[in-house]
């Protein structure tokens, strides 16, 4: 039997804030639960102010959602001031009450309701034919409960989130019709469906070692172009705020973590700064750990919390605050010195390799670097090395030939495809990705496709980053790509050197694709005229 739900409420005072902003994302999660536990929603009434109902007045604009059978999801059917809106939700509220008289409706979630005014009849109806019937917002489920409503649960609204309040009403009423149900706690889960496909959806298949180092990247750069800034005269005084950056990169990769693997928002958040500030002896390789660790609690005390019936406000501070807490304990106790010392262990062999000989290193780094782009290797092996020796300087080895073999090469490329292409059509496509090269110091697929389509060009592309790399090695340069090409020397250790390294590059591979495009043209042009 597939029972009918009706969900009842309004964006709420407190519960704006947390959620009720935003009434589509805050209802298709409900939605989305409800399928999990084999529910569907049979009706609908939610009035969506564009303000808090706590200062909102009767000319506050506001939309009433309801319910389209047809099409299976919510549609707007009133919009205007919300006085003119309460009346619409009103008239709505005696069709909702008839269905449940009627008993096409087996259960209510309520959210921020008002059980005197535009819920009263649905409410009442509920209370008459002993309808279970969870839901948020204090002082509205105190009314509804001296009603002598059969509620099954309820909880406040202060410190929920859409998703765990939906898991939530999703349990209670599971549980009350002692229904199989398993919360769909993740994107993956979510846009699979409801069922066994959620069941699936192990935390444990969200560790991605590479999609944490990524979604990190920009709090590394931001390190590295505030110590750019520091060396500027009169701005001595931001060496201070690198010191502190530095400190704060194993909370932003705990973060990062806890978030990519339980993917429950603010909670997941929480959990993984709690372990990440408990981590930071660690480093980025102990923030990491204190991060994946947090995410994997918190995935399962939520859950549990949930089965046991906690209010969802509760739920949230013990799975954020405990998760975050037990693994952070674990890494500052145990796992810390482990991990500092890894990360210094791994930079320590990439030194030790490139001081044997660095021009040849740098030669070799040159030489794999676009095969390593090509074949996925670099964001997977390479990117996390050049994070770990930038987490105590701001700059590395592996970073300074990215920024040469590859986005100085890319953009050599482009440029000889802007000034000599082989034909019109090229130079559009071409410019773009030079200024995002030279302006941003990223983008090397830019260069993609002109690589691909003329072996010269991705021979030359590839002998230039060799060329890049070697000058890297010879001049001992450390630096980084992913800052503006001109920022790019200034955070280096050797501003010369890297500025030589950068324009050898750029002018070796702009050259080479100049002679390929000629080439290329020369050739057009003879097939034509033996035609």
């Amino acid at each position: 039997m597939n029972r009918q739900i009706a969900i009842l409420g309004s964006s709420g005072g407190n519960l704006y804030n947390l959620g009720g902003r935003d009434p589509l994302k805050l209802l298709d999660e409900i939605l989305v639960q409800l399928k999990s536990a084999g529910l569907s929603c049979g009706a609908l009434q939610f009035i969506a102010a564009e303000g808090s109902m706590d200062t909102a007045t009767d000319r506050t604009p506001a939309k009433l959602y309801g319910w389209s059978v047809t099409q299976q999801q919510p549609i707007v059917v009133a919009e205007g001031t919300l006085q003119e809106v309460n009346q619409a939700a009103e008239r709505l509220d005696l069709e909702i009450a008839e269905q449940i008289e009627l008993a096409e409706i087996d259960g209510l979630i309520v959210m921020s309701a008002d059980p005197e005014g535009c819920n009263r009849n649905a409410i009442a109806a509920a209370v008459k034919e002993k309808i279970p019937l969870t839901g948020t917002g204090g002082s509205s489920m105190a009314v509804i409960q001296s009603k002598g409503a059969n509620v099954i649960a309820a909880s406040g609204t202060t410190g929920t989130t859409n998703r765990t309040r939906a898991v939530a009403f999703a349990t209670s009423l599971s549980k009350h019709w002692k229904l199989s149900y398993r919360p769909v706690i993740g994107q993956a889960a979510a846009s699979a469906g409801a069922g066994d496909q959620a069941v699936s959806a192990s935390p444990w298949r969200r560790i991605s070692i590479r999609g944490i180092m990524m979604a990190s990247l920009p709090g590394f750069i931001g390190m590295a172009l505030i110590l750019a800034a520091s060396k500027i005269p009169g701005l001595s005084a931001l060496s201070e705020v690198f010191d502190l950056m530095i400190k704060a990169l194993p909370v932003i990769l705990s973060v990062i973590a806890a978030k990519q693997i339980s993917e429950l928002d603010e909670v997941s958040i929480v959990a993984g700064i709690v372990a990440g500030v408990l981590s930071v002896e660690g480093g980025i390789i102990g923030g990491m750990i204190g991060g994946i660790g947090a995410g994997l609690i918190v995935h399962y005390v939520f859950r549990k919390c949930v089965e046991w019936r906690f209010p969802a406000t509760t739920v949230n501070i013990v799975a954020g605050g405990i998760s975050g807490l037990i693994s952070g304990l674990i890494v500052y106790f145990l796992i810390a010195p482990v991990a500092l010392a890894a990360g210094e262990g791994i930079r320590a062999l990439i030194e030790t390799l490139v001081s044997w000989n660095p021009a040849i290193a740098g030669l070799v780094a040159g030489l794999l670097i676009w095969p390593a782009i090509i074949g996925g290797v670099y964001h997977a092996a390479i990117l996390p090395i050049v994070l770990l020796e930038m987490e105590t300087t701001s700059n590395s080895f592996l970073g300074a030939v990215d920024m040469v073999g590859l986005v100085m090469v890319s953009a050599g490329i482009t440029l000889a495809n802007i000034i000599s292409p082989r034909n019109k059509g090229e130079a559009a496509v071409a410019a773009p990705g030079f200024a995002i090269n030279m302006g941003f110091g990223t983008f090397v697929e830019a260069a993609y496709p002109f690589m691909f389509s003329n072996k010269l060009v991705f021979a030359g592309a590839i002998a230039s980053a060799g060329l890049g790399g070697m000058l890297v090695g010879l001049f001992g340069v450390r630096g980084t790509a992913y800052v503006p090409s001109f920022v790019g020397p200034i955070t280096s250790n050797n501003t010369t050197g890297f500025l030589i390294s950068m324009a050898a590059s750029l002018l070796c591979s702009f050259l080479i694709t100049v002679l390929a495009n000629r080439l290329a043209r020369y050739k057009s042009s003879s097939n034509t005229l033996g035609m």
